[in-house]
């Protein structure tokens, strides 16, 4: 198995277009894992120096985006000293650019996640669901854009998903007679951004003994059965009057029209804090 060595990812940005890279070169060689050291938000010569001494000191390859001519060239520099191979993974395609357009670069690090805010906002707002899903970790809730509440199958997952594309950070708690909720749902400082899903028994029967033949288990499973979910429906209605939160009946929604429905309900919340 092939031994790669250690690569030291340098940018004034974020470093992602260099480790991206970095990481597709290294998957053609055989074994194909290395250690990747992200250096990012480069702003002086110092740091350059320190990067280029360790990458020195470890025979480590540097691959680098820097748009700033003066840390581009220092980085250079060093390298060529200490004979470091230190790949330059923007420099060429600007330097192509200017070349046949004629104009120089902004030479501003980071434009490319400015035109990606929207990306990244979405990106980040699934990471948060994804981490915030089924009351994992109720400290997420106060960070929430919206807290979804309600009992099993009311499509808490899939409207947090469907929320997160939207941009908007979703954390979500399962409301089970067994489990008292955490405290910190009780605790949110915000409670208008609490939405309470509620469906019709029959309907929630339905959903529930299909779950569970889906699963090869036998439908007449007390999970399915109408004296439970009445006692989860009437439990998870007791804890959203507590709230004092919006609810929402999911009975007969699709998931994008219940989205429809909180987006529209957030819209209203936020403009009326606005007059």
């Amino acid at each position: 198995m092939v031994t790669l060595p250690i690569i030291y990812v340098v940018s004034d940005s974020v470093g992602e277009t260099a480790e991206f890279v970095a990481r597709a070169a290294a998957s053609q060689f055989d074994g194909g894992n290395f250690e990747l050291r992200r250096v990012s938000h480069v702003d002086s010569a110092a740091v350059i120096d320190e990067v280029v001494q360790s990458a020195y000191e470890e025979q480590a390859i540097i691959a680098f985006t820097l748009v700033l001519p003066g840390l581009r060239e220092r980085l250079l520099q060093r390298a060529n000293e200490l004979g470091v191979h230190a790949v330059d993974i923007m420099g060429p395609m600007m330097d192509a650019f200017e070349q046949v357009i004629g104009q120089p670069p902004r030479r501003k690090p980071g434009l490319v996640h400015q035109l990606d805010e929207d990306y990244f906002r979405r990106v980040e707002a699934v990471e948060f669901a994804v981490k915030y899903d089924d009351g994992r970790d109720p400290r997420g809730l106060e960070r929430a854009d919206i807290v979804l509440i309600g009992v099993s199958r009311t499509s808490k997952t899939p409207l947090s998903m469907y929320l997160a594309h939207r941009r908007m950070r979703v954390a979500n708690v399962p409301l089970v007679p067994e489990v008292n909720p955490p405290e910190e749902l009780f605790q949110i400082r915000d409670k208008g951004k609490v939405v309470g899903l509620t469906i019709r028994a029959d309907k929630l029967n339905a959903i529930r003994r299909e779950r569970l033949r889906s699963l090869g288990l036998t439908p007449t499973a007390n999970y399915a059965s109408h004296e439970r979910i009445e006692m989860e429906l009437a439990y998870a209605e007791q804890i959203m009057r507590r709230l004092g939160c919006f609810v929402i009946d999911v009975s007969d929604k699709a998931v994008e029209e219940t989205a429809g429905i909180i987006l529209e309900y957030i819209h209203k919340r936020e403009k009326h804090s606005r007059t």
